[in-house]
């Protein structure tokens, strides 16, 4: 698909470079398909997100980086949720013409995919620095410290995000509206690197190497002290690093390869069409990733588990207790008709 720009005349053009070849390949999932992923994973991933982040609050309470780190991915993820029913729609050629949709769409995609990857970057140097290093001593300093990091990262993922959003249009080309990138003219191949460089730089070049060198270091340490609360702790952080690379790394690949098509390599037909195809498939696991961590809290958080079950207990319990309230009193109020009926019935009889 071509690149657009808008000119000075406010006219949609179509920008095409060598790097495209001039042919058409199918390269998308089946659009029915994709749409129901989305709409499954957004139901999930409202559940499950509104849920981490009830229990951090009113439960666990935000003490300490990581349960502040876990309660930011939660916001992240519940971000990319809600533009999920949009995207379905979308898939499926119900396209909404309105422009702010379609900014709001690129937008938290942008947004969700940069404060998610620094997060999980921050939660494992806040755990390298715990165990390694044992910072944990400054406490409230550190959660002080945590709260402006986040406040930082919140920012920079939104600044990082915006050409995405400025730059998203809706626009119809051979009666078709779509949501596509309308660059100023002559500019369509400078943003597209550096979206491409921007999300390489934060997802692989970054991010990737500081969180293995962390939990490198940590499982070291680790295996020496044999300390199970550490383990635990590990086993849950570990885990959400290990899906959010799985399921994030392989778009971060073929973004890299998007580039190189930038410069001219892998620019055949075939491979564009594999590409294309790849990225179809890899944006779309990218996508479902924001229902995966409440599941992994669910079955790996052994102390949200418990907290998730204690409250869930006491709700349980007070709604019974309303519920046997409710069957008193109606047992009461039939047991004062049917009195009263008696009473009715026997000063009947004396008349």
């Amino acid at each position: 698909m071509a690149e657009t720009y808008t000119d000075r005349m406010n006219t949609t053009v179509y920008d095409y470079y060598e790097t495209e070849p001039t042919c058409v390949i199918d390269s998308q999932l089946n659009r029915n398909f994709k749409a129901a992923i989305f709409y499954i994973v957004f139901a999930l991933g409202l559940i499950g997100n509104i849920t981490v982040l009830w229990v951090l609050l009113k439960i666990m309470h935000v003490k300490n980086m990581t349960n502040l780190c876990l309660l930011n991915l939660a916001l992240s993820d519940l971000l990319m949720v809600l533009s999920l029913p949009f995207w379905g729609l979308y898939v499926q050629g119900h396209y909404l013409k309105a422009n702010v949709i379609c900014k709001a769409m690129a937008g938290t995609y942008q947004v969700g995919f940069y404060s998610g990857i620094l997060f999980v970057t921050l939660m494992s140097m806040d755990r390298y620095l715990v165990i390694v290093h044992a910072v944990a001593v400054l406490g409230a300093k550190m959660l002080r410290y945590g709260i402006i990091v986040s406040f930082i990262i919140w920012i920079v993922s939104i600044c990082a995000a915006l050409p995405e959003a400025i730059f998203a249009a809706m626009v119809t080309e051979d009666n078709i509206t779509s949501c596509q990138r309308v660059y100023p003219f002559g500019s369509a191949q400078k943003w597209k690197l550096f979206r491409n460089f921007g999300e390489n730089a934060v997802g692989l070049f970054i991010s990737l190497p500081i969180i293995a060198y962390c939990y490198i270091r940590v499982l070291m340490v680790v295996k020496k002290t044999k300390n199970s609360k550490k383990e635990r702790a590990i086993k849950l952080i570990l885990s959400i690093v290990i899906v959010f690379v799985v399921f994030w790394v392989p778009y971060n690949v073929v973004v890299f390869l998007k580039t190189l098509q930038e410069f001219g390599f892998l620019s055949d037909c075939k491979a564009y069409g594999h590409v294309n195809m790849a990225m179809d498939l890899t944006e779309t696991i990218a996508l479902t990733h924001c229902c995966v961590n409440p599941v992994i809290y669910a079955f790996v958080g052994e102390k949200f588990r418990k907290c998730l079950a204690m409250k869930t207990y006491g709700l349980l319990r007070r709604v019974k207790k309303l519920q046997n309230q409710k069957t008193l009193r109606q047992t009461k109020q039939t047991r004062t008709r049917k009195r009263a009926k008696v009473r009715g019935q026997l000063q009947l009889s004396h008349l």
